[in-house]
């Protein structure tokens, strides 16, 4: 026996396979560069400056963090389809996790070693396909909100309308009665001044 389902508009799912697909593998990804950025760290540390070992170490500690929260919220935000946490999802990976990345990739005062370089190119690329997928993601649900209000403003006018007409319909009777009445009195007076007028 076949069974059809069929999806209403009303639960039409909107949270993105590829973003969803890419926060599997980067959370996945994510312990083993956590472990490469602090094996370079322990074999570059003693001859990197003073600045240089205070800055990398705080942008490990950061990008750490960050990730941690951000991969909350994307799967949060994209698996329920809820807007906020999908923005701070896309907030965070735009305008912290990505240049904080990126300083780490291109800046050539923290001696990058090839494995940290490789690492970092993977997860800039991780960061701008989320960032891209996100955005997608959330014009989606946003348009699908704004439709869904203006659908309940419709059903909730509809649910008043009839109650409305009732109205409408019951001042038209009041206005037809007194209409009739003054017309049944303009019939009367007229037929008084016909009746005067032939006497």
């Amino acid at each position: 026996m076949t069974v059809f389902f069929s999806v209403s508009s009303d639960n039409e799912i909107v949270s993105s396979l590829p973003l969803q697909m890419s926060l599997y593998f980067n959370l996945w990804f994510f312990p083993f560069w956590w472990a490469s950025s602090i094996a370079m760290l322990q074999l570059k540390y003693s001859v990197l400056p003073d600045y240089y070992k205070f800055i990398l170490v705080t942008s490990i500690i950061l990008t750490s963090l960050i990730e941690v929260i951000r991969l909350y919220l994307g799967y949060m935000g994209n698996l329920q389809e809820k807007v906020p946490e999908l923005a701070g999802f896309w907030l965070l990976s735009l305008l912290l996790q990505v240049p904080l990345i990126l300083f780490l990739l291109l800046n050539e005062g923290l001696r990058i070693q090839p494995l940290e370089r490789a690492v970092n190119i993977i997860f800039v690329v991780f960061l701008v396909f989320q960032v891209i997928t996100a955005f997608l993601a959330l014009k989606r649900m946003v348009n699908q909100l704004a439709t869904h209000f203006h659908l309940h403003e419709f059903d909730h006018l509809d649910a008043h309308l009839p109650s409305d007409n009732l109205a409408c319909q019951a001042r038209r009777l009041e206005t037809a009665g007194i209409m009739g009445q003054q017309v049944e009195e303009l019939h009367s007076t007229s037929s008084v001044w016909k009746s005067a007028v032939r006497a």
